[in-house]
């Protein structure tokens, strides 16, 4: 019965959680903490702390965290699954209908009018990345108050990656070992 209520919670949570991992954790807490009590909020922090830190999306590393506290690695299953199993059907609907549909002249116009949008959305979150690594938080945006090492490693890793096409793990892992340098 318990790996029927992971399911059915996890479902739920993988049914709802529009814009990505991070907006899925109010629906986790209120399931894991609320409504079920299988967590502390004190293990809930914990929880948040560790799908972080391990890869892969952070709301089904949650489900796999959670099932696994609460009925083993059939529970882990179960509440990986419930996790999953919408996004798998709502992506299997649309490529059917993109198969069916993708010659058809307003079916094009609306894909080519959704690539700049997806380009904006790429540009901003990398924007939201580079500023707080090329400058400190709460100064200036400004020449002087540039990290002026950050924007060299910055430079390098996008010519390795562009002009060189080097592997972007090895481009992260060279970027990693740049820093530990420059930081002695």
């Amino acid at each position: 019965m318990i790996c029927f209520q992971l399911f059915l919670s996890f479902l739920q949570i993988g049914l709802f959680s529009f814009g990505g991992g991070y907006a899925a954790m109010p629906l986790i807490q209120d399931q894991v903490v609320t409504i079920h009590g299988w967590l502390s909020m004190s293990e809930f922090t914990d929880l948040v702390t560790i799908s972080q830190m391990t890869p892969g999306p952070i709301a089904i590393n949650s489900a796999t965290f959670v099932g696994i506290k609460i009925a083993g690695l059939p529970g882990a299953a179960v509440a990986t699954l419930g996790c999953i199993l919408p996004s798998c059907i709502i992506v299997t609907l649309i490529a059917r209908l993109y198969f069916k549909y993708r010659n058809v002249e307003i079916m094009e116009g609306v894909l080519n009018s959704l690539r700049p949008a997806v380009v904006a959305m790429i540009a901003a979150a990398g924007i939201d990345i580079l500023v707080p690594a090329l400058w400190e938080e709460g100064s200036e945006i400004a020449l002087a108050n540039t990290d002026w090492m950050m924007a060299a490693i910055f430079v390098v890793c996008v010519i390795l990656l562009r002009k060189f096409r080097m592997n972007p793990v090895w481009v992260m892992l060279l970027a990693g070992v740049m820093k530990v340098a420059v930081s002695f």
